[in-house]
């Protein structure tokens, strides 16, 4: 449980290629996660290209540090899957694990929300020329990374009751 403490939002990152094992390692714990009714709604797109990347940067205001990223994970989710009304909670499961096994691996990333807002989910499926039948959840760009800082202590006991 210790990268669940140690996971920060990383938007800097060395100038140093991802192994391929690595992504393949982050995917797989991604894939990993429960889903309602088991229905898995997921596709990932893993962007290495250049200029892909600086595209991405340019879906919202918050996606520039894609430029510099040496990769991102796109997370789509499925329009017909069994249960649609429960894909962004499934999709948020494996965007936590894959942050988590980001983590993990000693890389770094940030989870760009892309998913309610109707003009970024449009904005990324255009540039990665989506089908019709996926839509985008999130943009997560990742890598070694260029900055250190302990995370930030949230807990807050305030905010916790039990029912007895």
């Amino acid at each position: 449980m210790e990268n669940i403490f140690h996971r920060i939002s990383v938007r800097k990152y060395e100038d140093k290629e991802v192994e391929p094992e690595k992504i393949e390692q982050i995917l797989r714990a991604a894939m990993a996660a429960p889903s309602a009714a088991n229905q898995q709604p997921w596709e990932f797109y893993v962007v290495t290209d250049r200029k892909m990347l600086s595209l991405l940067a340019g879906t919202s205001p918050y996606a520039g540090c894609c430029k510099d990223a040496p990769a991102a994970i796109v997370s789509c989710y499925r329009r017909n899957c069994q249960l649609p009304d429960y894909a962004d909670v499934d999709m948020s499961i494996a965007m936590e694990n894959l942050w988590l096994e980001t983590d993990a691996l000693g890389l770094g990333g940030v989870w760009l929300g892309i998913a309610p807002l109707e003009d970024r989910m449009a904005a990324v499926e255009k540039v990665l020329n989506l089908p019709p039948q996926l839509r985008a959840f999130a943009v997560f760009p990742f890598g070694y990374p260029a900055e250190a800082r302990p995370q930030q202590d949230r807990f807050d006991s305030s905010r916790i009751h039990y029912v007895r």
